[in-house]
């Protein structure tokens, strides 16, 4: 398998469109002042939907087919461990400085507010739900820094295994990362009133995408094969899957009703099952 500067620099390029998406949710956050969480909710599903579809039907399945069964699943199963090791040893929750509270409104719009101890009612005395977000602190901006790094290894190596699995990736993560370009931006914003400073950190949590797929790139160029591909093709899908189980499924169950989750997955599913029989 025969690469060209062009094959790189464009898989390099989708790393880079797939993890600056989060500067798209920060975008989002100061036009759209209530963001509807049912609408977040169903998009993180969706994005959990493709991901568990591309990873088990064309990254694990591409993997087995070149390298056989037992390696293919054990490179899967060593890339869930990466990512549980990295879970492990950087934490990227949101941790409680000031507590703040999502007052989710009646018609399901957003409403920030700092939470002081006491509880927050309507005025006809029925409890507004509440949706807990911890404050976004350096540590944890780095926290998601390098939770995100493995993501641009993932459309990295995907794009150079094959185009359309590279883009089919980078909607995926893209997906991903305007919730989590949200959820960065707007801890931040009710912290410091600061929309420059909440879409910086944004950005930086962003681009450690392309900094992921250019170590990869610098340290795959001179050992690259097919076998080698195909090898971390099956670790990337157990990247992705371990994503979407631990981080994309409970928040988007957190922000809306069950179903609000359930028909995000299979929605994203069927237009991925339909996207790779149409391409």
């Amino acid at each position: 398998m025969d690469f060209v500067l062009e094959d790189f620099l464009f898989a390099f390029f989708l790393s880079l469109l797939a993890g600056l998406s989060t500067t798209i949710g920060s975008v989002i956050a100061f036009i759209v002042k209530k963001p509807n969480p049912k609408f977040i909710s169903f998009v993180m599903g969706f994005s959990a939907g493709v991901m568990i579809f591309i990873s088990f039907v064309e990254l694990l399945l591409n993997s087995i087919s070149s390298i056989g069964y037992q390696l293919g699943v054990l490179f899967f199963f060593l890339g869930m461990g990466i990512m549980f090791l990295i879970d492990v040893i950087v934490s990227h929750k949101y941790e409680f400085e000031d507590s703040i509270e999502i007052l989710v409104n009646d018609n399901g719009s957003f409403k920030p507010h700092l939470h002081h101890g006491h509880r927050h009612r309507h005025r006809n005395g029925r409890e507004k739900k509440k949706f807990k977000v911890e404050k976004t602190s350096l540590f944890i901006v780095l926290g998601v820094f390098i939770h995100n790094f493995p993501e641009g290894m993932a459309t990295f190596i995907g794009t150079l295994t094959e185009i359309k699995l590279g883009l089919l990736l980078t909607l995926a993560i893209a997906l991903h990362n305007i919730p989590e370009g949200i959820a960065v931006s707007i801890p931040l914003f009710i912290k410091n009133g600061s929309k420059r400073n909440a879409f910086k950190w944004s950005f930086i949590s962003g681009i450690s995408e392309p900094v992921g797929a250019m170590v990869t790139w610098l340290i795959l160029f001179p050992f690259i094969t097919p076998a080698l591909l195909s090898a971390l093709l099956g670790v990337v899908g157990g990247i992705m899957i371990y994503i979407s189980l631990d981080e994309l499924l409970p928040a988007s169950r957190k922000l809306g009703k069950e179903h609000h989750s359930i028909l995000g997955i299979i929605t994203g599913m069927i237009i991925m099952a339909f996207s790779l029989a149409l391409f």
